[in-house]
């Protein structure tokens, strides 16, 4: 399997389970960015374009969630996180059975540049107590979360990337919600990872073996709620704990993990790898290079790491 953007599955994974009837399609002028096209052209009775009009969109797909359909309410990630008061009054408040689903997210966006990279969305999320915020980290995975919101209960955000990720699952993969995936074992540290950060965690694994280094890798697809008991594990198993990801580490996965690990007591030692500031325009490689995201840098931190 070639390398294959979350955003595009999602699109496919849509027209899928488009023949449920209660499924509706929504977005803010961006139908093919974020890849609803081929829905809108199967079911135009059951696809809004509103315009550049986010809050509207938002609240559109509140009212249709409100009254028995399951809308996927899609935009840049930066443009829908950028309406928090219509994402906490008409989907969190009325608990709407809404999916935000926002992509072109983080640095991997590459040349967009700056205005269009969310860094700050995982965070306005996390302050919605019972919105689900799921991040898959390839084809199979999104596929899988795909399905399994066309059933969930309450509202959810459904986090996509636009650079193409390689294969880390198969056909028998079995996606489950808020169970973090363990994709490598090792006690010297603990890598946890989301998104496109997930594929340069196993790297960064790969060539840490070769020094008798052995990482666990855990994939955490389901950033909130967070499985608190695979983070604690981990913690304890190896004491130390590294938490990779393409968005800021205040709010996001990073901030997530050091609650789990000191709520739970496990007493490890904890690194954040992820953006501390704004991102520029540049390749995805290059960015991901220069602010420690690639996998040889995530090697280098962990080396450090545990010779500290």
């Amino acid at each position: 399997m070639g390398d294959v953007a979350t955003r595009k599955a999602f699109g496919d994974a849509l027209v899928r389970i488009g023949s449920d009837e209660r499924v509706v399609a929504l977005t803010g002028d961006l139908k093919n960015s974020t890849h609803v096209e081929d829905f809108a052209a199967k079911y135009p009775d059951r696809f809004f374009d509103v315009g550049i009009a986010e809050s509207n969109m938002i609240g559109v797909a509140a009212g249709l969630a409100l009254n028995g359909k399951i809308p996927f309410a899609c935009s840049f990630s930066a443009f829908i996180t950028g309406r928090q008061e219509t994402v906490r009054l008409s989907v969190g408040y009325n608990h709407a059975n809404v999916r935000l689903v926002g992509t072109h997210v983080g640095i991997g966006i590459g040349d967009d540049g700056a205005s269009q990279m969310a860094l700050e969305d995982i965070a306005a999320m996390r302050a919605f107590g019972d919105m689900a915020i799921i991040q898959p980290c390839d084809e199979m995975e999104t596929h899988r979360a795909v399905d399994y919101l066309l059933e969930h209960p309450g509202p959810a955000f459904l986090r996509l990337m636009r650079q193409g990720t390689k294969a880390v699952h198969g056909e028998d993969y079995r996606f489950e919600f808020a169970k973090a995936e363990q994709l490598r074992d090792g006690a010297d540290l603990a890598l946890v990872a989301t998104g496109g950060l997930v594929q340069e965690a196993l790297i960064a694994t790969d060539e840490l073996a070769k020094e008798g280094i052995q990482a666990r890798v855990l994939n955490v697809h389901t950033i909130a709620p967070l499985d608190v008991g695979a983070i604690a594990r981990a913690a304890r198993d190896c004491g130390r704990v590294i938490s990779a990801e393409d968005h800021n580490v205040n709010g996001g996965l990073g901030s997530a993990v050091a609650e789990a690990i000191a709520e739970s007591g496990a007493g490890a030692r904890l690194k954040r790898i992820g953006l501390h500031t704004f991102g520029e325009s540049g390749s995805q490689q290059e960015l991901y290079d220069k602010y420690g995201l690639a996998g040889a840098r995530i090697a280098d931190t962990a080396r450090e790491f545990v010779k500290s």
